[in-house]
């Protein structure tokens, strides 16, 4: 499974979402990401084209974040910034959900917020809700799973990596028991090694996130 590089490569989203990164650096991205040949680069919005257009006729997938890093914008709103990624060559849409309307029980609320991103991307990208683990109870993880299933989304993700934690494999094995197979996990926030990319991938993740990709696989010894 993860003792081939070209295999192994392919579970990452190879991210960059810095407030500060520059339209050279994500060029950069794109550039490691086509020599890794990594299942995909994550950019915030404003990068889509750039990255869209760079990655033009590869198997590297265009990844946007969508509500990002918080998830309190209104619904209309990560809808619209969904159809507008889209409709500038995203193939792939990150959101974050309302953390705080999850907390309330306010469940219509958020399965309604996931539907209306599905809904924008359509079938031209696959949708992966950020549930934000470290602000959730496993009760509240549970029930954040469930319902972006039910939702229709593609993957279930743990993290921003702009709050308080980032990915644990005990997360990553109980998002896992929740969807089944019918949807996949990403691992994201705070995953710097082989080892620890290993072990996520081991819990259940099907998909990693992670700024330190490159090295991550070129520095692994056990490939």
């Amino acid at each position: 499974m993860v003792n081939d590089k070209k295999v192994f490569a392919k579970y990452f989203d190879h991210t960059i979402l810095k407030a500060d990164a520059t339209e050279e650096q994500v060029i950069n991205l794109c550039n490691e990401a086509l020599e890794y040949e990594f299942a995909s680069i994550c950019v915030n919005s404003c990068h889509t084209k750039l990255v869209s257009d760079k990655l033009k006729g590869s198997n590297v997938k265009t990844c946007v974040v969508v509500g990002f890093p918080l998830g309190a914008m209104s619904p209309r709103s990560k809808a619209f910034e969904t159809k507008d990624a889209v409709e500038s060559g995203a193939q792939e849409i990150d959101m974050v959900i309302n953390v705080g309307a999850l907390k309330a029980k306010n469940y219509d609320y958020v399965e309604n917020d996931i539907k209306g991103v599905v809904e924008a991307a359509g079938k031209k990208a696959i949708v992966k809700v950020i549930i934000e683990t470290c602000l959730l109870t496993d009760d509240e993880k549970v029930k954040a799973c469930e319902l972006s299933k039910k939702a229709g989304a593609d993957f279930v993700k743990t993290s921003t990596g702009f709050s308080t934690g980032g990915a644990t494999e005990e997360d990553v094995a109980l998002m896992r028991k929740t969807v089944g197979e019918s949807v996949e996990v990403k691992a994201s926030g705070g995953i710097r090694d082989y080892e620890t990319a290993v072990k996520m991938i081991k819990a259940g993740a099907s998909r990693i996130g992670a700024s330190a990709s490159v090295g991550i696989v070129k520095n692994s010894q056990k490939l």
